[in-house]
């Protein structure tokens, strides 16, 4: 992409902190993190660049998930249109709730989907795949449903993930910026 929103993008990434959790080096940006403060310009340019490239025609339902999917998917539905969904890490019990374990390079726990039934096209959004444990059991989830995965759209693409999940499905995957960690420096891919 040869933007200049997506060098908003990529230049804001190059530049972001690395702290590690263990072993597992994690990148703090205000599109995955919230911090630092998440100006509109850059929320702005993701939006805008998932937004021009999905065939909104083709979906029904945009599902965010939660923390930092809910940004992006809130502005994506108030330019689209298209009713919103949050996959949340709470349980509500709810009638056709479902439950997904996921496991990412850190950390271990559910997500709870609401509100996607049989039939629908679900446009799937969120910030980072790093490991695809998050991204993977969501997809396989909506599969389940009987929904259909009518696009799914990822911020930050980090390391393996998006390959690990591409190995298990046929879903619509696509991301803005592919990124790679070396050490405490993360690094653009072209």
């Amino acid at each position: 992409m040869d933007d200049a929103r997506f060098e908003i993008i990529r230049r804001s990434i190059a530049e972001a902190p690395v702290i590690m959790k263990g072993k597992y080096p994690y990148f703090i940006h205000p599109l995955s993190d919230g911090v630092p403060s998440q100006s509109a310009e850059l929320l702005g340019a993701a939006r805008d660049l998932i937004f021009e490239n999905v065939d909104w025609t083709k979906v029904d339902i945009i599902l965010g998930i939660e923390a930092m999917g809910i940004p992006l998917a809130a502005a994506l539905c108030l330019s689209s249109g298209k009713p919103l969904v949050v996959g949340r890490k709470r349980e509500y019990g709810l009638p056709g709730e479902t439950s997904i374990d996921q496991t990412t390079g850190y950390s271990k726990g559910a997500i709870y989907l609401n509100d996607i039934k049989k039939g629908d096209r679900v446009f799937v959004v969120d910030d980072v795949v790093s490991t695809g444990g998050t991204l993977l059991p969501i997809l396989q989830a909506i599969d389940r449903i009987g929904a259909v995965v009518a696009d799914c759209w990822i911020v930050f693409e980090k390391g393996e993930g998006m390959d690990f999940v591409r190995s298990h499905g046929d879903w619509p995957l696509n991301s803005l910026v592919r990124i790679q960690m070396d050490g405490d420096k993360v690094t653009v891919l072209e």
